[in-house]
């Protein structure tokens, strides 16, 4: 018989003892959750990259709704829980909801600690634990005003980081010596230090915070010396305590937490506890890799599994701040019966410190680099007497056995059980053993499958090097490869860096990316154009001697220095008119070739680069737009003439390809777009080798992608069946949005789509309908700055076929 499973809370331990106890137990339960956050559940470790820019919320959705829709799940939004019932076996919300339960699972993680001091409830006062902190916080960046963060932890250096990003001008305020005193040791404090104030960031050590002054909101921080630092912001991330008072009403046995034994189980039998409200062997965790095997246990529990135990292990420390590389775990303290290797680089900034007992590592600080990391941890877990290594410890696994390795040496020479991730526990041989059974060739499908580098990324590095010794050639990142050869940065950190330091001119990306040349060149200049024009639209000034010829002079040059010139006929369609103004083109200006497209259109070949303004002129006078058949952009939507004459016609395909190419033409993408709408199964318009298709059918809609009929020639991938024309169109805009936010500059979307995975792409653009919609107003939101020929003025939405009417803005005229 299924049972009520109840789970109040819905954070990343929940989430992931979820997804094992339906691994495990599929069916046995019905599922309840209760989540007072208005939302999904959502990586929150990676909460600092979306305070910075570097991602988005979409991007860090562990679970849309498609995925409680999939596995049954009842999810209460924005219901807390108010009371539990032990006895009735009950929970009730504050809007009024009662659920029974079987089993109660309670994960209602933990809450900011506020500092007693005046002033504290003032607004613009905040704590950095969710999302809604986050908003807050992007809010109040806008000001580019002065903000203090109060705490010198991991939470705190990372609130300001973002913030600084952001514009504002920091200040953090930290009681101790040195940052990151539990976890670093004074010199690494000191390092951490000086690298946080070379960004920008001001740091003042041993503040102690007297009060919060301003009125009616806060103005700045006294400090007890009688200083004031001014701001309009303060953050308060001065650490966390469990939020364990529903459990103590409910009479459960509370300590610091909610007390559990090792399989979880709260003084209730019946009641399980998870993550940062849970305490187990006298201990409360706030890291993830401890809150994921907390997870692991329950679920076998629930699941059956009498011998699943929870075991205490050391998670290793890692800020996630770009540039910064930190490393710290176990006991680095000082004492008699101990003693410490030392390794400092003062001119690379690297500074390493192994603490021994009985030749056994206990404690590693790492700054700068980071690369042996996983190596000294396994060392330390398995406590590996390190005597006979003594003398070359400190320089890493390649200086072992005699002469160095080279890094991938290294890691091939790791063992099988040495842990990769340590914040999903995921070890060498799981990643090896993946990537080889189940044919794995991308990072994400390493991720899907294992977990690894699926939280707060810093193993990224580890797993692809795994995955380059797995599968050797035939996987090479280009994340890796730079751009050209003004940069030794990829396209991927490129685009991630323009985001985080808020670049918006291509001087301000090679000045504060360190581009080795002046002005770029031919590769990189167009790249940085596209990444610039998409991540700001509303900004950035479309630099269009930064694009190829062709695209600047909206003609496509030939052999012989002429060039074609294609004006756009949105979906095929013509009229006596428009090819009446075509030939009067072609004569007037003894254009020596005319020839159909593919994409059903016309050509015209042959055209001096001299008369390129007046033939335009003249295809705009009698309603002509570019064709963008020389552009990275949407060139075409192909149709045939679909339920509107054809007797196998399902739908009407030419009104859905002019919709779609009229909503969606003028937008640049990362390579050329071409589209394709067949109104039967039949396929007259080839709809399943485009890069994106659309196969009409009785029920609606089938939505194809990643195909192409070039150099490459691949079928498409079905995304999935929609029912209605406008989920069509949202879809669609949704995929292309997000190949244009994703993808590197010149790859096409079927290059794209395998990098990133299809099951990624589907996930985020047809079953998760919020991320969907987010994809679709940023596309929407970018056409309103598009930067199309002045002469487009966009149809004025009378037929049925037309969208609702976007600002535009002109460009320069087509002659150089």
């Amino acid at each position: 018989m299924t049972e009520k499973l109840v789970i109040i809370g819905n954070g990343m331990a929940p989430g992931r003892m979820l997804e094992h106890l339906f691994e495990q137990a599929p069916g046995r339960y019905a599922v309840t959750i209760f989540n007072a956050e208005p939302r999904v559940n959502y990586d929150r470790i990676m909460l600092s990259p979306v305070l910075s820019g570097e991602k988005s919320y979409e991007e860090i959705v562990i679970h849309g709704d498609r995925w409680y829709v999939d596995n049954a799940v009842t999810l209460y939004k924005g219901h807390r829980i108010i009371a539990i019932d032990p006895v009735a076996k009950t929970v009730t919300s504050d809007h009024g909801v009662t659920e029974g339960y079987d089993r109660l699972v309670i994960a209602t993680g933990s809450v900011p600690f506020i500092i007693p001091v005046p002033g504290n409830n003032l607004p613009g006062v905040l704590t950095y634990r969710d999302l809604d902190d986050v908003h807050a916080m992007l809010l109040a960046a806008q000001s580019r005003a002065k903000a203090v963060v109060i705490g010198g932890g991991l939470l705190g250096l990372e609130a300001a980081a973002g913030l600084n990003a952001r514009g504002m001008d920091v200040t953090v305020l930290h009681v101790m010596p040195t940052l990151m005193e539990r976890q670093l040791d004074p010199a690494a404090g000191y390092l951490l230090q000086k690298a946080v104030e070379e960004r920008g960031i001001k740091v003042i050590t041993k503040a102690n915070t007297q009060a919060i002054i301003g009125d009616p909101r806060v103005e700045g921080v006294a400090l007890a010396d009688g200083s004031v630092v001014p701001a309009s912001l303060v953050v308060m991330a001065v650490g966390i305590r469990p939020n364990a008072a529903l459990a103590r009403d409910a009479g459960l046995a509370v300590n610091r937490g909610i007390v559990v034994d090792d399989a979880m189980r709260t003084s209730d039998p019946d009641i399980l506890a998870i993550g940062e409200c849970a305490e187990v062997g006298g201990q409360v965790y706030g890291l993830v890799a401890p809150l994921y095997e907390m997870a692991r246990v329950a679920a076998s529990r629930l699941a059956g599994d009498d011998t699943a135990a929870f075991v205490h292990a050391d998670t290793p420390t890692k800020l996630k701040v770009t540039g910064i590389d930190l490393f710290s775990l176990g006991d680095f303290a000082d004492g008699d019966d101990r003693q410490e290797i030392v390794l400092r680089d003062a001119s690379a900034g690297v500074y390493k410190r192994l603490v021994l007992k009985d030749n056994r590592i206990i404690g590693t600080v790492l700054y700068g680099e980071t690369a042996d990391g996983a190596w000294f941890n396994d060392l330390k877990k398995k406590q590996t007497d390190i005597s006979e290594m003594r003398d070359t410890l400190i320089f890493g696994q390649a200086y072992q056995g005699g002469a160095p390795l080279d890094p991938m040496a290294a890691v091939a020479a790791l063992p099988d059980d040495a842990e990769i991730c340590g914040c999903n526990g995921v070890c060498k041989g799981k990643i090896t053993g993946a990537i080889a059974g189940k044919g794995l060739t991308s990072l994400d499908d390493v991720r899907a499958h294992t977990k690894a580098s699926a939280s707060c990324g810093s193993c990224t590095g580890l797993v692809e090097q795994l995955m380059v010794l797995t599968l050797g050639d035939s996987y090479n990142p280009a994340a890796v490869q730079p751009m050209c050869s003004c940069t030794s940065l990829g396209h991927d950190d490129v685009r991630r860096l323009i985001k985080a330091k808020g670049l918006k001119t291509i001087p301000a990306v090679m000045q504060e990316l360190e581009w080795k040349t002046s002005c770029g060149c031919a590769k990189c200049r167009p790249a940085l154009n596209y990444y610039l024009v998409c991540d700001w639209p509303d900004e950035y000034a479309d630099d269009y001697q930064s694009r190829f010829v062709n695209e600047r002079v909206h003609a496509n040059i030939q052999k012989d220095g002429t060039y074609s010139v294609v004006p756009r006929m949105w979906g095929g369609m013509t009229s006596a008119r428009e090819l009446r103004a075509i030939a009067d083109v072609v004569d007037k200006f003894a254009i020596p070739a005319v020839k159909v497209t593919g994409g059903q259109r016309i050509d015209m070949l042959g055209i001096r680069k001299e008369d390129l303004p007046a033939v335009w002129a003249d295809l705009g006078a009698a309603g002509f737009v570019s064709g963008h058949a020389y552009a990275k952009g949407l060139r075409t939507v192909k149709t045939c003439v679909g339920s509107d004459w054809c007797r196998f016609g399902t739908q009407d395909s030419t009104g859905l390809g002019i919709r779609i190419e009229k909503f969606m033409w003028g937008s640049w993408t990362p390579a050329k777009v071409k589209m394709a709408v067949s109104g039967c199964p039949r396929n007259c318009a080839e709809a399943t080798c485009k890069d994106v298709g659309v196969i009409c059918v009785d029920s609606g809609f089938e939505i194809h992608f990643a195909g192409a009929a070039g150099l490459d020639i691949k079928g498409t991938e079905v995304l999935g069946l929609v029912r209605t024309e406008d989920e069509a169109l949202e879809v669609i805009v949704a995929l292309t949005q997000m190949y244009r936010e994703q993808a590197r500059y010149h790859e096409r979307i079927y290059k794209w789509a395998k990098r990133v995975g299809i099951a990624e792409i589907k996930r985020q653009t047809l079953d998760d309908r919020e991320r969907r919609r987010g994809y679709f107003d940023r596309f929407v939101f970018s056409q309103r700055f598009a930067q199309v020929d002045p002469w487009s003025e966009r149809v004025s939405g009378k037929d049925k076929h037309e969208f609702k009417p976007m600002a535009t803005v002109g460009y320069a005229a087509a002659a150089e």
